[in-house]
């Protein structure tokens, strides 16, 4: 009777759909054969055959499927996955900077983990706060919240646990500088430049200094503290930004202005304002490699590939500046995209660890030491020339006239004192 049964099924799947293959089964034909296999699943005895168990578990099996794809590419666009894997990048690499000799892998593991965490809760704070806003915008009206794929209190709750998660990770794997600046960060993204956006256009530098703080992060999470030399790619990070942001800015302006976005080309038809703050920007970066060599972050290498880096995305600006078309603010937005992992990567690559920091220390005193007793054994052999020249100059009368004592008044009122020392013959 099973057999039977199933054979009929298959009947039943073929005839209703011509294609042998069931990867092309519609959810339509699928529902309706579970409704016409029904009555034949039933045996004399009354008992369930195979074919409706195996049909309902499929069913439920693909539902659960389809539940688990849908919410979790909501997930994902919620959190601005790239966006937020781009943070974890730079928090990495302030973690390898900040290690000093030796890298600790797990809590490298744990500091990037942290950090997505938190990032995805900003992320998904900002869309939140957004939904009107994003809901004008091409850019942004198929989002999970505008679209309305997934209700809000699901994206609060979203939102909430992974930036709770996220934090406590960082405060029991790395330090709590860490978990300190990964929650501050989020309230100045989330509830700070969020609503500053759609208020003024100092918006782009509060963003910038959001950007800047994730690899401070990861600093302090291998150091244990925040030092000057772990403010080199957080200042990179800042600078960066302006001229990758305006670009985008420019392109997307009229996107923007529809979504009551108030940035930096709202209120610069010309776009000449928007290309001087571009440009001027790209130009600070270009001390930024001799910085790293001088403070002993990186070798002199770094020092040349990060110029000839800057120079490139700052050519790219001042063409934006000559001529402000979406080519050339294109260009600059790709230049930008290039410069970020480049720089990074060049310093990873030629940083210097603490034992090679000492090595070059010693170094450089020794070749001092040798400099400093080498001028001044050369000063006395130039004293020495100087005084035997002036003594051959002396006549010999004047050699042999008496010699006055040495501090002779201060002999005369203590006779009780040696006798006055005179001057030596040359």
């Amino acid at each position: 009777m099973w057999r039977n049964s199933l054979s009929l099924y298959s009947k039943l799947v073929l005839s209703r759909n011509p294609n042998p293959n069931p990867a092309f089964l519609t959810s339509s034909s699928i529902s309706s054969l579970h409704v016409i296999v029904r009555p034949f699943s039933i045996t004399s005895d009354g008992a369930r055959t195979l074919g409706s168990t195996i049909n309902t578990t499929s069913l439920s099996a693909r539902a659960s499927v389809d539940l688990a794809h849908h919410y979790g590419r909501c997930y994902w666009e919620l959190s601005k996955a790239r966006l937020s894997m781009l943070v974890v990048a730079t928090s990495g690499t302030g973690f390898v900077l900040g290690s000093g000799n030796v890298i600790d892998f797990g809590g490298l593991f744990w500091t990037c983990a942290g950090t997505m965490m938190v990032a995805a809760s900003a992320n998904s704070l900002n869309q939140l706060f957004e939904i009107k806003n994003d809901a004008k915008m091409k850019r942004t009206m198929r989002r999970p919240l505008p679209s309305g794929r997934i209700s809000i209190p699901h994206a609060a709750t979203w939102a909430s646990c992974v930036g709770v998660a996220g934090t406590a990770i960082l405060a029991c794997k790395a330090n709590m500088l860490a978990a300190g600046l990964a929650s501050s960060n989020l309230l100045l993204y989330a509830f700070i430049y969020t609503p500053l956006k759609q208020i003024h256009p100092v918006n782009t530098w509060v963003g910038a200094i959001v950007g800047a703080i994730p690899p401070l992060l990861g600093w302090a999470a291998a150091a244990g503290e925040v030092s000057l030399n772990g403010m080199i790619l957080p200042a990179a990070l800042y600078f960066w930004q302006i001229p990758h942001f305006l670009a985008l800015a420019y392109l997307c302006r009229d996107d923007y202005a529809a979504g009551g976005y108030r940035m930096l080309t709202f209120a610069d038809p010309s776009g000449r304002r928007t290309a001087v703050v571009a440009l001027r920007n790209s130009l600070y970066l270009i001390p930024l490699g001799f910085i790293a060599y001088d403070w002993g972050v990186t070798s002199g290498w770094f020092c040349l590939e990060s110029s000839l880096l800057t120079l490139a995305i700052s050519a790219a600006a001042f063409g934006f500046y000559r001529n402000r078309t979406a080519q050339k603010a294109r260009r600059m937005f790709h230049a930008s995209l290039l410069y970020l992992p480049v720089f990074m990567s060049g310093l990873i690559l030629h940083r210097l660890t603490d034992n090679q920091r000492e090595d070059d220390l010693v170094q450089d005193n020794t070749g001092k030491i040798v400099h400093l007793s080498s001028s001044f054994s050369t000063l006395l052999e130039q004293e020495k020339e100087n005084v035997t020249s002036q003594n051959k100059a002396i006549s010999p009368a004047a050699r042999n006239q008496a010699k006055p004592p040495v501090a002779y008044a201060s002999v005369a009122p203590f006779p009780f004192l040696p006798a006055p020392i005179y001057a030596p013959d040359y």
